[in-house]
């Protein structure tokens, strides 16, 4: 159970250090651009041309860094850009906060919201009338979006809703002062508006899911299951580079996305075939629906407001992750611009999952049955109320899938009684207002080489007529997405819907393109009206499908400046060339969530919900590229006198 810590460079995109996290300020600091005021929002690796990375890049490749700048008493932010080789700063960007938008929350702002409403006497006045003491009122701190408040242009707005917390101990999710919202500017550290529509019964049920006199006794009933690998783990890791089974890829890690996969690929018959450049989940946004005057502006965009990657979870053995583990360190810049490691951050390892194939011949009484098992690799952020696991997970037939775990509290207001259309009444008098939760995953292809093409494919029916006499024919369409405008896709599970990334210069030995195909889960894309702040701003989650042709600037799905941008940056923007897609460097963005109706099941903490996608091989091998997984040794049966493999139970 190592960890791996990042100490030293060896690749292009090897996982950043501490020592040059210490550079890029020394150099930012050198170039004049740092005051006592000065706080770095963001750094992370700017990846150089994809050219230069192959696994035979050298390491002295230019490592240069992105670097936000936030200026605490000035509303401008700069962009910045930094060489390590150059040892200087090489761009450098000053961003209007009405065009641009603002940068991401700063951790330091999260307590300022709850202070500065501590002294205001119109929220003293509201929680007076509702009989509280400011000191047991929590506020959290919510992004503002860009809605028609007068006042609000070209400053840096927080919203805060509060919650009353009967103790140190009590989750006060369980008990929302209702009715009540104050808008806080956090640069000028004023409050600009409270809005208190009157007082709400206020919920005093237990949220405690911690304490046995909330969740009871602990069972009994289950018995050890105990996950060991004698001989250690099939893989292997250099650095970030990560050999398992057929699959090669390197693990990466940024404070904005979380983990980043590079360079994946399959050995087939010798020969690494490349499949995907970079794969990521490039943004994510919870809106809410609930139009109540105080939260009808709920809607978070966890990865470009908040930054996923900076709260990941220091992984625990036994808990986040089981078995015989692999841990990577990563390494960020806190707001002072000075390295911060989150330990554990990435959890890596692999698991048994049933069956791979199996057929029992009743001609040549054979009987053969082979184990899958898959790589995982994921990592764990929590952004406030919710808990997001982000697994990544490669198996042995060249299958790739992302999944996506949504746990921890639901947020909470005052339920009004009656069938309230907007919000579920999860425990007696606490609502839990509608809202999804919508990411989109950033697929910059390379199948079998950087050419590519995506075909839609759709299940249809056939007429019965002379050629189907019987009317039992069906056959599938092909569609080529040849322009940006034309590959704005949703998914139609009634037709089954995919999408075929395919290299149409390079064929199969059946003389077709290889490819991979996408399979989306196809459920709702964003429910938020035509024309609202959130669908301008989020357009990326109103379709399942976008492709565009690849630019390495067009990192985000909603733009690089997603705090308080008035909308129509991101995929909207990229696609506004509508440029061919036909055979070219292609990245794939995918939409994918949940839309979440509250359960009673859901509190005090929820269970885990899932949402994802699967991509599979069709045709990019000639066969089925498993066939050589070995028979599983009778010692890993329950019955060691059978061989488990030839007549043994079937999981």
């Amino acid at each position: 159970m190592p960890t791996l810590t990042p100490a030293r460079v060896d690749h292009p995109l090897a996982l950043p250090t501490a020592a040059e996290i210490d550079e890029v300020r020394a150099i930012v600091a050198a170039a004049g651009l740092v005051s006592a005021d000065t706080r770095f929002a963001y750094v992370g690796l700017d990846e150089p041309d994809k050219s230069l990375l192959t696994d035979e890049a050298p390491a002295d490749v230019d490592r240069r860094f992105r670097v936000l700048l936030h200026e605490m008493d000035r509303p401008h932010a700069m962009d910045v850009v930094v060489s390590l080789g150059a040892g200087e700063v090489v761009s450098q960007r000053t961003l209007d906060a009405v065009l641009d938008g603002q940068l991401p929350v700063l951790e330091e702002e999260f307590g300022l919201v709850e202070q500065l409403l501590s002294t205001r006497p119109e929220w003293l006045a509201a929680l007076a009338s509702r009989g509280l003491d400011v000191a047991d009122v929590r506020v959290a701190p919510l992004s503002a979006g860009v809605f028609d408040y007068e006042g609000e242009r070209g400053r840096r707005i927080l919203r805060g809703l509060a919650f009353l917390q009967e103790h140190e101990k009590d989750h006060a999710w369980a008990h929302p002062i209702d009715g009540l919202v104050g808008f806080v500017d956090v640069m000028t550290r004023e409050v600009l508006r409270v809005i208190d529509t009157g007082p709400v019964p206020i919920p005093r049920g237990s949220g405690n899911y911690d304490d046995p006199a909330v969740a009871g006794p602990a069972r009994t009933t289950q018995r050890p299951i105990e996950i060991t690998q004698p001989q250690g783990p099939s893989f292997s890791v250099e650095g970030n580079l990560v050999e398992w089974e057929n699959w090669s890829l390197r693990v990466g890690f940024d404070a904005r996305e979380g983990l980043v996969l590079h360079h994946i690929g399959f050995r087939d018959s010798g020969r690494l075939r490349q499949i995907i450049h970079r794969a990521s989940i490039s943004e994510m946004v919870v809106p809410y629906g609930d139009p109540s005057p105080v939260r009808s502006w709920q809607n978070y965009f966890d990865t470009g407001e908040y930054l996923v990657g900076r709260y990941a979870n220091a992984l625990e053995l036994g808990c986040d992750c089981v078995g015989d583990i692999t841990y990577f360190d990563a390494v960020i810049a806190d707001e002072a611009g000075r390295p911060r490691t989150l330990r554990n951050a990435i959890c890596m390892h692999e698991e048994d999952f049933g069956v791979l194939w199996k057929h029992t011949d009743l001609w040549t009484g054979s009987h053969e049955v082979r184990r899958q098992r898959r790589l995982v690799i994921s990592f764990f952020t929590t952004i406030g109320n919710y808990d997001y696991g982000f697994f990544w997970y490669l198996y042995l037939d060249g299958t790739i899938q992302f999944e996506a775990k949504a746990t921890g509290i639901p947020f909470t207001s005052a339920h009004p009684g009656g069938e309230y259309p907007y919000a579920s009444e999860i425990a007696p008098g606490l609502g839990a207002p509608y809202h999804q939760h919508l990411f989109s995953a950033r697929l910059d292809m390379n199948v079998d080489g950087s050419r590519n093409r995506v075909d839609e494919i759709e299940s249809r029916r056939v007429p019965a007529g002379p050629d189907n006499p019987h009317g039992n024919a069906f056959t599938l369409r092909r569609t080529p997405l040849t322009r940006e405008s034309q590959a704005q896709r949703t998914a139609d599970n009634r037709i089954g819907r995919t999408w075929h990334i395919v290299n149409p210069e390079v064929e199969n030995r059946m003389g077709h393109p290889v490819g991979y195909m996408l399979y989306p889960e196809g459920r709702e894309t964003l429910l938020a009206a035509d024309g609202s702040s959130v669908a301008g701003r989020a357009a990326f989650a109103t379709k399942h499908l976008w492709v565009t042709r690849f630019d390495p600037r067009e990192r985000y799905a909603a733009g690089d400046f997603v705090n308080q941008h008035a909308g129509g940056a991101g995929l909207p923007a990229y696609v506004a060339a509508d440029r061919d897609i036909d055979g070219k460097d292609l990245v794939v963005w995918h939409t994918f969530g949940l839309t979440h109706f509250p359960r009673p099941e859901d509190w005090p903490i929820m269970p885990v919900d899932y949402a994802g996608f699967v991509l599979k091989p069709v045709g990019f091998f000639d066969r089925n590229p498993a066939l050589d997984v070995p028979v599983t040794s009778s010692a890993h049966c329950a019955s060691v006198e059978s061989d488990c493999c030839h007549g043994g139970s079937d999981e």
